[in-house]
């Protein structure tokens, strides 16, 4: 790489920063405070010196007339017109568009708007004379949420920076296989035990013989002479001393290991660290272009916009960024299109002249929220429900609520526009950002905003982030609780439990008030076996809070506030609304992620059957005999929670990690195994080889097997159930109630 391209990559993270400065600093970030005029102008001209030292003449001029405008402005003490700022607003974007389209040190041509605006308001005497404030003080921010310091998608450094493109299922089978490593290498303390052991035995083996040498001598040399004694002497120190050296080498081989072990763990914590910091990126490197986009939109419609943005650094799952982007993107310009009112309508309203769009990014209640909002016209409800009639969703009679209402919005195809034009009017409607949302497993909201405008609500579950999480137990099983999601730890007694109208609830002071809420036992809840053990009258509970509303949640202990990696959620689990993702606990135990929203929103709709149990030694569910079941998948995760759910179960379990282990295992006797459950995708020996293996013995023809895949296709389930299969279930639609009434049927 020549000096310039150095100088050029160095450019371009240092013109983004006095950029993002400028913007912030006349946009609304900087509404409270009168902007800094001698930083602003002290940004326009370093920015004009480098992009002088790098030889871009077109930023330069650009760059040289923001100078000059911010230092009118330091000399008469003043501030800028509206045309003047979107001057400015519009030269910034022109920078950034060109610095973008660098290729080889050559840029494209720098669009004359820019300069002509810019020599505008130079020219014009009004330019430094802000505009008197509105009559009205503009619509309420939203709820406060972290703000976004204008950051560069590269941190500055000291040396230049090489940046490339990383695909993002690459990144995300990167993060995985970390996982994956660090499960197979902490078996290697297996292979520890195991040489140690030997070592042991060696030793062993060799005192044993030196034993026995000194009582074969005495026998001998009574018996039968000297002669035999030597040669019998000689034998048994030749094996002793083999056996002694055998010890020796075990030892070394075990030190050896113990230090290996040690360089790897190191190793494996900065891979993992490493393969974090790639799936976590700044929101900003997928939004953070969306204002310049929308701006040069509204320039085109000969619209005015403020565009305000929020929480641009929050470290985000570059996969999940990568889904949203379009729908995002489609939210804003849906938001400029259906907010814009004539000016004369504004003016008569109250508000100011720009039509105000933000877009916020912000973690509530252990989820991403992604806010696009505007102080516009707001829901055209009529419209919506006449579109909705011509397409029939909705008949003749009354209008539904208006909360259903909206939620029309969101059908394929469904859009209000009257005409097409650049920004809407093209049949797709807000469908595509529903469809995106949900195939992230969250959820879409469109709602009227007070007192003006409409906001667009996206809530998703966290994928590949650190944060803070409750640790609780259930029926033995660990499970994680965004702690920003529990306001309060409680003691529920069962004294207190009330049923209302086929509900359990509870009263819980809040705010000085006693207030009703439904309460739920985490147990029932997932379908888990009562403790055997349980005594006492109270039990440790949760002030859940989430989607607005609260319960209780009824645990069998709280265990822990730790900082973990949230994963994507397993394949398998419990009813995929009540989990958001999975966690990596200490000595690499998987755990599941609960989504608070789900829980609370369950306990709007459950009775009873989630109602804690009977709290005392004869509340509990009787146990037979337990039966053990032997199961067997490749992924360290689905096995250890498969494992968890059984055992909570009452089942005695083994696990294997592939088809050959079982087989093996099966075969050596080494316990009676009642059933089995295995996966079809495996290394060695697949799930059908597994089965067609033990169909063909005679011991295991009889034995229960179920097959548990991702394969759901017919063909695959036809091939299982004709390979002998007693079961076959697809990890999509798994719900370990079912599993478990499986396995009851099967036994």
């Amino acid at each position: 790489m020549d000096i310039r391209q150095l100088l050029l990559a160095a450019f371009e993270v240092e013109h983004r920063e006095h950029v993002d400065a400028i913007r912030a600093a006349l946009g609304g970030e900087a509404s409270t405070h009168a902007p800094d005029w001698n930083d602003i102008f002290r940004r326009a001209h370093s920015l004009k010196g480098a992009s002088r030292a790098v030889d871009l003449p077109a930023v330069e001029a650009v760059a040289h007339r923001l100078e000059t405008l911010f230092e009118r402005v330091v000399a008469q003490d003043g501030g800028l017109s509206r045309a003047a700022a979107a001057a400015v607003h519009l030269a910034l974007d022109r920078i950034e568009a060109y610095v973008a389209g660098l290729t080889d040190g050559a840029g494209p041509d720098m669009p004359g708007d820019a300069l002509a605006a810019l020599d505008g308001a130079l020219d014009s005497k009004a330019a430094l004379a802000p505009e008197p404030a509105p009559p009205v003080p503009p619509a309420p921010s939203p709820p406060p949420v972290a703000a976004a310091k204008p950051t560069a998608t590269e941190p500055p450094a000291e040396g230049v920076q090489t940046l490339l493109r990383v695909p993002a299922d690459a990144v995300e089978a990167l993060t995985r296989a970390t996982h994956e490593l660090a499960s197979a290498l902490g078996g290697e303390a297996v292979l520890a035990e195991g040489l140690a052991r030997l070592g042991r035995r060696a030793n062993d083996l060799a005192r044993l013989i030196e034993t026995q040498r000194g009582s074969v001598r005495r026998r001998t040399a009574v018996a039968r002479g000297a002669l035999r004694q030597a040669g019998s002497d000689a034998e048994a120190r030749a094996l002793e001393t083999g056996l002694l050296a055998l010890a020796r080498d075990a030892a070394d081989l075990a030190r050896v290991r113990g230090a290996l072990a040690s360089s790897v763990d190191g190793a494996m914590a900065r891979v993992a660290g490493e393969a974090e910091r790639l799936a976590l990126v700044p929101a900003e490197t997928a939004f953070g272009g969306f204002a310049r986009t929308l701006r040069d939109h509204a320039r085109g419609e000969e619209r005015e916009i403020e565009v305000t943005v929020h929480g641009l650094d929050l470290p985000v799952d570059r996969a999940m960024l990568q889904v949203l982007k379009d729908p995002v993107l489609h939210a804003l310009r849906n938001a400029l299109s259906h907010g814009a009112e004539p000016p004369e309508t504004r003016r008569r309203l109250g508000k100011p002249a720009a039509l105000a769009i933000g877009l916020d990014v912000a973690v509530q209640g252990g989820r991403l929220v992604v806010r696009v909002q505007d102080d516009g016209r707001g829901p055209d409800f009529a419209a919506i429900a006449e579109t909705a009639r011509h397409r029939g969703l909705l008949n003749g009679g009354a209008d539904p609520a208006p909360e259903a209402l909206l939620a029309l919005v969101f059908e394929p195809g469904f859009s209000t526009a009257s005409a097409v034009d650049t920004l809407s009017g093209r049949g797709i409607g807000l469908s595509v950002v529903a469809d995106a949302v949900r195939r992230l497993g969250g959820a879409v909201r469109l709602a009227p905003r007070v007192p003006f405008g409409t906001e667009l609500t996206m809530t998703l579950p966290l994928s590949a982030a650190r944060r803070a999480m409750l640790l609780v137990e259930a029926a033995g099983i660990t499970y994680a609780i965004p702690s920003g999601s529990a306001e309060r730890l409680l003691r529920l007694d069962r004294l207190d439990l009330i049923s209302v109208m086929g509900r359990t609830v509870t009263q819980v002071e809040i705010e000085g008030r006693a207030i009703s809420l439904p309460v739920l036992d985490l147990r029932s809840l997932l379908g888990l076996a009562a403790q055997s053990d349980e005594t006492g009258t109270t039990r440790p509970a949760i002030l859940l809070r989430g989607g607005g509303r609260r319960c209780v949640l009824a645990v069998d202990a709280l265990s822990d506030v730790v900082s973990l990696r949230v994963l994507p959620a397993p394949p398998i689990g419990t009813d995929p609304r009540l989990i958001s993702g999975t966690v990596i606990l200490a000595g690499d135990r998987p755990a599941v992620v609960l989504d608070a929203d789900g829980l609370v929103a369950r306990a709007g709709e459950a009775g009873r059957a989630a109602a804690p149990q009977p709290i005392g030694p004869h509340g509990t569910i009787a146990q037979g005999p337990r039966s053990t079941i032997l199961v067997v998948d490749d992924s360290i995760t689905t096995r250890t929670l498969e494992k968890g759910i059984l055992e909570a179960a009452g089942y005695r379990v083994v696990v294997c990690v592939d088809g050959q282990d079982a087989l093996d295992r099966l075969r050596a006797g080494i316990e009676p195994v009642d059933l089995v459950v295995a996966d079809v995708e495996m290394p060695r020996l697949d799930g059908f080889g597994l089965l067609k293996a033990l169909r063909a013995e005679e011991a295991f023809a009889r034995l229960p097997i179920i097959l548990m895949t991702s394969r759901g296709d017919a063909e695959d389930v036809a091939r299982g159930l004709d390979l002998g299969a007693d079961a076959y279930l697809t990890k999509q639609t798994f719900d370990q109630r079912k599993l478990l009434d499986t396995i009851g049927q099967l036994l």
